[in-house]
């Protein structure tokens, strides 16, 4: 009983730890950039004490919607990858390595392509292609997911080694088709395709946000629920079988909502990898193997890598500025590579 409250004790103190964290970080974006602003400027302009309209374009325009897009990114993709090692029993596996982020990007990209050639400019933003963009997404995560599980299935069983070795060629082949199609498209659209593939939010909006924000509440709700099942998981299938429980539907309810959320990720910001392989070992250290733990605890991890790994990648060659993509996998590599010698696959 005594271990179980410090581990709810733990628990709490992760959520409101990296919780507090992010805030500190999204000051720091607020304020920080090509256009500095003091913290009374960011204070007057959010309460709207004596408004300036240039502190509520940068603010308003600009950071904030940036902030919230990383923040939802981070936790949806946070969660899936909890999701995705729970079900798959293998802590090197996230959305990024199984190909389910380049499946999606992909199918996006495709969109972009086949839309262009129909005389509809993609990034005017229209309604119906930012709806539009996750369903694409879901059909080329989905589609990755169903390739990799067919050659990964041997014996009654999903063989790990291969799952990852199956993952990480299909991901370099969706990554193939994607170059080839951005190279089929004019100069602008290219170079505005070439930097979302690499992960980008830096042309976050408040229509992208409202687009986004129902996926990663719902489905990330629906698998919190069930995050209990995840601790199931991890015993034998016949012996989880024995409690009573389905696991074929549960694993598939788990894997359609890690491939929607890591599908309306992408769609906002491009693939970027290696937070949901981060934030649930992170968790699993901080909070125990608790699985009702790891999720929300991945969530805020997440949130909190994604919000200040944008931070980097604004300011830390400015005024140039990195897709956060690439920070993260300059994070994200030598953890991964860790990892790897660590469970000596």
């Amino acid at each position: 009983m005594d271990r179980g409250r410090i581990q709810f004790s733990r628990y709490i103190l992760t959520l409101l730890a990296f919780i507090l964290l992010t805030l500190v970080a999204g000051y720091f974006h607020l304020t920080n950039g090509a256009f500095d602003m003091s913290v009374m400027d960011v204070i007057k302009t959010l309460l709207r004490i004596d408004p300036n309209p240039k502190f509520d374009l940068v603010i308003f325009q600009f950071r904030l919607p940036r902030i919230i897009i990383a923040s939802l990114v981070g936790i949806g993709l946070g969660m899936a990858g909890t999701a995705i090692q729970g079900i798959t029993r293998n802590g090197l596996a996230d959305p990024g390595i199984l190909g389910i982020n380049a499946g999606a990007g992909a199918a996006i990209v495709a969109f972009m392509f086949f839309f262009q050639m129909s005389g509809v400019t993609f990034f005017k933003e229209s309604w119906f292609s930012i709806l539009a963009m996750p369903l694409f997404g879901f059909v080329g995560g989905l589609a990755a997911v169903v390739v990799i599980f067919i050659f990964s299935w041997r014996n009654g069983a999903l063989d790990m080694q291969r799952l990852i070795l199956t993952g990480i060629a299909i991901s370099s082949g969706f990554g193939a088709l994607s170059l080839y199609l951005s190279l089929k498209m004019n100069a602008s659209d290219y170079e505005m395709a070439a930097v979302w593939s690499v992960g980008s939010i830096y042309s976050a909006n408040w229509t992208y946000i409202i687009m986004i924000t129902p996926w990663v509440l719902i489905l990330g709700f629906v698998m919190y629920r069930k995050s209990y099942l995840l601790n199931y998981f991890q015993l034998e299938d016949s012996s989880t079988k024995s409690l009573g429980i389905s696991v074929e539907k549960e694993k598939l309810i788990f894997l359609l909502c890690s491939v929607g959320i890591v599908s309306v990720c992408v769609s906002v910001s491009g693939s970027i990898g290696f937070i949901g392989l981060m934030a649930p070992h992170i968790a699993r250290r901080l909070v125990g193997i608790n699985h009702r733990y790891i999720m929300l605890s991945s969530a805020v991890i997440g949130m909190f890598l994604l919000v200040i790994s944008d931070y980097f990648a604004k300011t830390i060659f400015q005024p140039a500025e990195l897709p956060v993509g690439i920070v993260v996998s300059i994070i994200g590599i030598p953890y991964f590579l860790y990892l790897l010698a660590k469970s000596r696959v």
